[in-house]
């Protein structure tokens, strides 16, 4: 039986794929077609591949109070949501008329309110809502259009049209998605496209950038837009840095921001940059603390004046969200002819208001039939479909319903159509809801020709939210004939007002991070697997030089990782005998701070808060990296540890090479350069005092020569030089003063320096910076030593002063020089008066 039959089988109810004369749509004929001719091993191959791609894109959607972790990889369908461009242009002006009448709602509840005077929307419906923020009642943006953006959830209803099931007006959400979605599966499924024309998507992310381009200041002809994102946590972190990357906007946190003199800024570490537009994707209620939510965190304190000044233009301006009201559903046929004089072109839900009296009786007579919502969705109330509930739910519930009945909505459940879903290796009928996209233009709105089809996980329920499962499906809007677009390109009217690629304090600072516990991992990975190789070939000798200067090397990953007691307990030599034990919690245990796993995790972590400075290569090893950490966790052998741990070490590599190759030379670079070169010193400066402060004997000591030249990498140059012969003043020669070697200490040393003197400084630009003076004095120190001096020792202790107090005052002034770039770039509440020139006043207490 062919895949169309066979799928025609399982529909038992209207589906997209028969039209309303039982038969088959021709465009999805030609779908399936394509489908039968790859057939279901090929399908199953396909479907790996977009599991695979998306993985690797980093892909996710952000679940709350998850037990499996935050992260749930997207999914996606391998077959696709069809709709014929002639069904669209109807869909079209359906969609936009709501769109505008949903923009008129809301100038008119900030303004006149006739529709309250004129009892065409219940007051109860308005002021009761916690979307109705007073303090927003006197702003107006310049456009008249005052919701930019807006997206709509559609699904096939009983008559065989586009119902509209929701609104979405504060910050809506899965354009990014629909855009990634059709990437991956151009990409993975390339065949599909045969004998099917379908529209693009590209037009209306160039309709949002004309529009953005329109909203900035009069002055500026290049706008400095930002989207602001409540960071990390978020459900769809993935799209707001996709998009920042897509559209080349700043991707900020609400803490990169600050208003004074009536104008937002945003704190880079150079100085204050003016921000015109900001994109938000952030709740209403958290977006200004001064006047909203108090407790705040997210938001911008006197956001609201400057958007009352005409200062700064936000899409979609808080308050935006009343017009979600559940409620409001059950009055927009009224509404749409007070303000509009017509009727709605789009048919919605019934919907029943229990705040009126004929609706309230009606609702609990017919409880059985009908859906129960909160009118107010951010109440965190369940919804309740009634069929399923027992005679005592359907009591309780009255009961609720009864006592606040201006609280609850009542929706008809109505047989919504199944499109195919590919589902455990074969096609089946689940029902689906497509989210349309449009911006406006100023007085129109420009619809996405596409949007993002979510189909439910579990079959005949209508379970599509991505927090429940939902699965995510590429929307096509299919002609009969190719497509001519031709694109309007955003082009910068002026290329000396451009921009130039702003660095938050907040992200300059985790930038420098990423380069200290990248380097970390890398240098305790390295360095452990030194000690392991060393560990092995001590197995079938007992010697006691060989165990002499495994306690040496064992303890010096001690003082590495700063894990004490570990294997510097001196009141526990039995350490020594099993060091395994030790081993496999420094290596594997993501709790121990210290540990491989930990640093992986928290460098993870720390370049997560910056994925919008990553191409598409790098977060690809990122996940690679992530997949290393789990294998670390898993393994039970030090022979798996240590394959392992190679492993990580080539992805490890692989991420600094590739950001190496591809990072723009800004001031983000030379942070994240200077962090690797902080932390690769300090790290090396550690082994060489916990080998060589106290000598050892010959034998000994030789052994540590050639593990300490290895972890510098120097052992190769040393042996073509020195041959075989290990002398401590020709090592800690080569080690300290070696200038074109990239792992000794003057040539770090230079090459941190160099970083430093890259970075913004005061006006007076001949002076040295505090951390710039830190590394001149180590390098000077450096440069100064006398190797004869350093291996002096002295005959009762067996102590090297010397070389101990050396490389402790390098230690220590390199340490330093975090504190002092602290004060200077990622100091993310005080500002410095030497960086914004172009603010005349500064007062602490406004930040």
């Amino acid at each position: 039986m062919s895949l169309l039959n066979s799928y025609k089988n399982a529909i038992s109810s209207y589906d997209e794929v028969i039209d309303q004369n039982g038969q088959v749509k021709p465009y999805w004929k030609n779908l399936f077609d394509t489908l039968e001719a790859v057939g279901f091993d090929g399908l199953e191959q396909r479907n790996q591949e977009i599991i695979s791609k998306l993985k690797e894109n980093g892909v996710t959607y952000n679940v709350y109070n998850s037990e499996n972790g935050n992260n749930r990889a997207w999914k996606l369908d391998l077959i696709p949501f069809l709709i014929h461009e002639n069904e669209w242009k109807n869909i079209e002006k359906g969609i936009k008329q709501r769109a505008h009448l949903l923009d008129l709602i809301l100038k008119d509840i900030y303004g006149p309110q006739e529709l309250i005077k004129n009892a065409i929307i219940p007051a109860e419906l308005v002021f009761d809502n916690s979307g109705f923020l007073l303090p927003c009642f006197d702003i107006k943006q310049k456009m008249q259009n005052q919701i930019i953006i807006f997206a709509c959830d559609l699904a096939r209803g009983p008559d065989g049209k586009m119902w509209l099931l929701d609104n979405r007006v504060q910050s809506p959400s899965g354009s990014g998605y629909a855009l990634e979605n059709r990437t991956v599966m151009a990409k993975v499924f390339p065949e599909l496209n045969k004998n099917i024309y379908r529209k693009r998507l590209s037009p209306y992310f160039n309709h949002l950038q004309q529009t953005v381009a329109t909203l900035g200041n009069i002055s500026n002809e290049n706008p400095n837009v930002v989207i602001l994102t409540p960071g990390p946590g978020n459900e769809t972190y993935f799209e707001h840095v996709y998009l920042s990357s897509y559209l080349g906007y700043t991707l900020v946190q609400g803490s990169d921001l600050l208003v004074r003199d009536g104008f937002v800024w945003l704190k880079s570490i150079e100085k204050l940059e003016r921000v015109d537009v900001i994109i938000k994707r952030i709740d209403d209620e958290w977006s200004d603390p001064l006047e909203l939510k108090k407790n705040s965190l997210l938001g911008v304190p006197g956001l609201l004046q400057v958007m009352r000044l005409g200062n700064v233009a936000v899409i979609n301006p808080p308050g935006a969200s009343v017009v979600e009201n559940y409620g409001l559903l059950a009055f927009m046929g009224a509404a749409c002819k007070f303000l509009l004089d017509e009727p709605l072109i789009l048919n919605s839900v019934a919907t029943w208001w229990c705040g009126q009296e004929k609706e309230l009786k009606f609702v609990l007579d017919n409880l059985p039939k009908l859906i129960i919502k909160k009118a107010n969705r951010k109440q965190g109330f369940k919804t309740k479909y009634c069929r399923l509930l027992s005679t005592s739910e359907l009591d309780e519930l009255r009961k609720i319903i009864s006592e606040n009945p201006k609280d609850f909505v009542a929706q008809e459940e109505v047989s919504l159509s199944t499109t195919p879903s590919f589902i455990d290796g074969k096609l089946e009928p689940r029902l689906a809801s497509l989210r349309a996209f449009m911006v406006s233009d100023g007085n129109d709105y420009k619809v996405m020709q596409g949007g993002l089809t979510r189909s439910s996980s579990v079959k005949d329920k209508f379970v599509i939210s991505n927090q429940l499962g939902g699965i995510s499906k590429d929307t096509w809007i299919v002609s009969d004939r190719p497509n001519e677009y031709f694109e309007r390109v955003v082009v910068r009217k002026s290329q000396q007002n451009q921009q130039s690629n702003s660095l938050t304090s907040r992200n300059a600072e985790n930038l420098f991070w990423v380069g200290r516990l990248f380097e970390r991992t890398l240098s305790l990975n390295y360095f452990l697997k030194i000690v392991l190789n060393r560990l092995n070939e001590n197995v079938n000798d007992k010697g006691l030089k060989q165990q002499t200067y495994l306690v040496v090397l064992l303890k010096s990953i001690t003082h590495l990782t700063q894990t004490y007691p570990g294997f510097a307990d001196e009141d526990d030599e039995s350490i020594f005998e099993n060091p395994e034990n030790e081993l496999f919690k420094l290596i594997n245990d993501p709790k121990k701070v210290g540990s491989v796993a930990y640093d992986i995790q928290s460098f993870l972590n720390t370049a997560n808060q910056i994925s919008e400075k990553w191409n598409a290569d790098t977060r690809r090893i990122l996940n690679l990296i992530e997949e290393s950490l789990l294998s670390l966790k898993d393994a039970h052998s030090i022979h798996q540890l240590n394959f392992r741990l190679d492993k990580l070490y080539t992805r490890f590599f692989g991420f600094y090479g590739n950001v190496f190759e591809t990072f723009p030379r800004d001031n983000g670079f030379y942070l994240l350069e200077a962090g690797k070169n902080i932390e690769r010193i300090l790290a090396l400066v550690s082994v060489l005092r916990s080998a060589f402060s106290f000598k050892n004997d010959e034998e000994v000591e030789s052994v540590l020569m050639e593990a300490v030249l290895e972890n510098h990498h120097l052992l190769a140059q040393y042996r073509h030089i020195y041959k075989s012969q290990y002398s401590l003043v020709a090592v800690l020669g080569m080690v300290f003063l070696e200038k074109n070697l990239p792992y000794t200490l003057t040539y770090l040393l230079n090459n941190l320096g160099e970083c430093l003197s890259k970075l913004p400084k005061n006006n007076d630009s001949n002076r040295h910076t505090d951390d710039e003076k830190l590394v001149l004095e180590a390098s000077t120190l450096v440069n100064l030593i006398d190797a004869e001096e350093l291996v002096k020792v002295d005959e009762d202790s067996q102590y090297r002063s010397k070389l101990d107090k050396t490389l402790e005052q390098v230690f220590d002034l390199i340490s330093n020089v975090t504190g002092s770039l602290s004060n200077l770039y990622f100091n993310h509440s005080v500002l410095q008066h030497s960086f914004f020139d172009s603010i005349e006043k500064i007062d602490s207490d406004e930040i």
